[in-house]
């Protein structure tokens, strides 16, 4: 396995996200994170990210189908909605998602870092 993490400023991202992944031309791994000056979130983040996408893949849930997803949540999002596709009813990768948030908060935790000082952070890019 090939992946190569990068933190990018967050307008840099393929569309509105804090955290991206998908496979390039050469079959590596590609991983974004949104620079948030502090490399507890942008790990978090990654972690997130990493089991996220490593639990869809495992269920054959395509990184397309959740690009297109994402995308489209995006652009039909209400404004000041701060919610997360992955979130969403009808997300593809619900269950995927919240399984990595559910470890995404444990870790938190352990590194001292409050969830909610955290989440606003995140939120708020």
């Amino acid at each position: 396995m090939n992946i190569n993490i990068e933190t990018i400023p967050h307008d840099q991202h393929r569309y509105e996200t804090v955290g991206d992944y998908w496979i390039d031309e050469h079959d590596v791994i590609q991983m974004r994170v949104s620079d948030m000056k502090n490399s507890d979130y942008e790990f978090l983040v990654i972690l997130h990210e990493l089991i996220e996408m490593q639990l869809a893949k495992s269920a054959g849930i395509s990184f397309k189908i959740i690009d297109n997803f994402d995308k489209d949540y995006e652009q039909l999002r209400p404004k000041n909605d701060t919610s997360e596709p992955g979130d969403a009813p009808n997300s593809p990768y619900k269950k995927q998602h919240l399984i990595a948030t559910g470890i995404e908060k444990i870790v938190c935790a352990e590194l001292g870092v409050d969830w909610q000082t955290y989440d606003k952070t995140v939120t708020s890019l």
